[in-house]
């Protein structure tokens, strides 16, 4: 069997393994202000990840900023497996963009190893502006006492689904919907029409798993021991069996809005009816779904949904400690968080603003799937939410890679539950005892 999929995120947690250990803190002054001769050394590059959507708008915007302030700023843009071995490679040389496209599970470890720049002067000097910005939203960005990102908008993770195939099937699908009830609905479907369900992929159920049963990452895993996380790996070794999920060999081996099986295909047997992301890719899913298919959204099920369910930072801008021109990579910042002539670009694909006075703004001119995201973040998850979870630790992305190899090794069952259960415990403790 072809396992393209487990090469490349192996080579992805390699790459920021070892950046991870070669990273040092740099900057011109103390103060990350650098000098003006620095600052008038020429162009920005500013890197992001993502689909052709958001590639487009974000090159719109530089072209438009070189326009109104004769900065020239070149883009970068990877897909989201590509980018962070990019960004590892790149700050193990010290040489990373400018500006840099930041995750809410990676903002800590960069902190950690200086390479990012401390925003903070520039807030109280008023180069960045976060005067129309919440405490809350200014504090997204906060590691210790100091600000290292701007939230690009907020987001919640969730459950994207074939509106269009549940309602010929007459299923409807209610938000805060259990895992017990989501399996049921996945049975009938696959029964029914050969879809399968799509919820243990890539590492990304497990936050909602752990949420659930209060098991925290703060130094290690939480949990008493690997029995905690033996129903985790059962989702899918059971529902692979029962053929009601989606198996690796049956799924797309790309990590692409415009590929994933949910929107990509050639018949039942090799798509699936729904997937999990952030709720900022609805615009994504729906502009990659064939036509006459209604993608919508929903909560992830969940043993607790309310615990499972928060609100967060879509993702952040910052920017990097190696840039020689802070000042004026700054100023890009501010443009990308409070320039409305930005975001009659960029409008919601990033999240909602958190710029009270652009997200009125621009309300109006939302299409109708980002005004359902902001429906869904202000009706559906923020009143049935618990707190953000703390900024993921050191040796996160190589515990997240082992997760990903591990459910696989289930899905193709050469693992039982118990096995995977017995070696992520340890192993992944193993890994971030190392970081300590």
């Amino acid at each position: 069997m072809k396992r393209k999929y487990l090469k490349r995120a192996a080579a992805v947690a390699l790459a920021c393994a070892l950046a991870a250990g070669s990273m040092t803190a740099c900057g011109s002054d103390k103060s990350g202000k650098g000098s003006k001769e620095e600052a008038a050394s020429g162009e920005l590059t500013m890197a992001w990840w993502g689909n052709q959507v958001r590639n487009e708008r974000t090159q719109q915007v530089l072209d438009k900023y070189k326009e109104e302030e004769g900065t020239t700023v070149k883009g970068q843009f990877f897909q989201c497996d590509d980018y962070w071995s990019k960004m590892a490679t790149s700050a193990a040389g010290k040489k990373m963009p400018d500006i840099i496209q930041m995750d809410m599970s990676y903002l800590q470890q960069y902190v950690d190893k200086g390479q990012l720049l401390d925003l903070s002067p520039y807030i109280e000097d008023g180069t960045l502006d976060t005067s129309d910005l919440s405490e809350d939203a200014v504090n997204m960005g906060k590691v210790g006492d100091k600000i290292y990102g701007v939230a690009s908008g907020t987001s919640a993770s969730c459950m994207f689904y074939n509106k269009t195939l549940l309602d010929e099937l007459g299923i409807t699908i209610k938000d805060n919907m259990t895992l017990d009830e989501f399996i049921d609905i996945a049975k009938q479907v696959y029964d029914e029409t050969g879809y399968r369900a799509n919820l243990i992929h890539y590492g990304m159920y497990m936050e909602v798993y752990a949420r659930a049963n209060e098991i925290q990452v703060v130094d290690k895993l939480g949990g008493e021991s690997a029995e905690d996380y033996v129903d985790y790996f059962k989702i899918s070794e059971d529902g692979v069996k029962e053929g009601w999920h989606i198996s690796p060999s049956q799924a797309a081996d790309t990590a692409s809005v415009e590929e994933d099986p949910m929107v990509y295909g050639s018949n039942p047997d090799n798509m699936t009816w729904c997937t999990i992301n952030g709720s900022a890719m609805l615009t994504a899913y729906q502009t990659a779904a064939p036509e006459g298919t209604d993608i919508a959204i929903t909560t992830i099920p969940s043993t607790d949904p309310k615990k499972s369910n928060y609100v967060k930072p879509s993702m952040y801008y910052c920017v990097s400690a190696d840039t020689k021109n802070p000042e004026e990579a700054v100023k890009v910042l501010n443009y990308f968080t409070n320039s409305s002539e930005a975001y009659k670009i960029l409008l919601a694909e990033r999240g909602i603003p958190v710029s009270s006075k652009i997200s009125e703004e621009i309300m109006p001119l939302l299409s109708k799937e980002d005004q359902e995201n902001a429906a869904f973040i202000t009706d559906v998850i923020t009143p049935n939410s618990s707190a953000l979870p703390p900024l993921a630790p050191e040796g996160t992305s190589e515990s997240q890679d082992l997760l990903r190899k591990l459910e696989e090794k289930v899905k193709y069952g050469e693992y039982t539950s118990e096995q995977a259960a017995e070696e992520y415990f340890n192993s992944a403790n193993e890994i971030y005892a190392e970081h300590q």
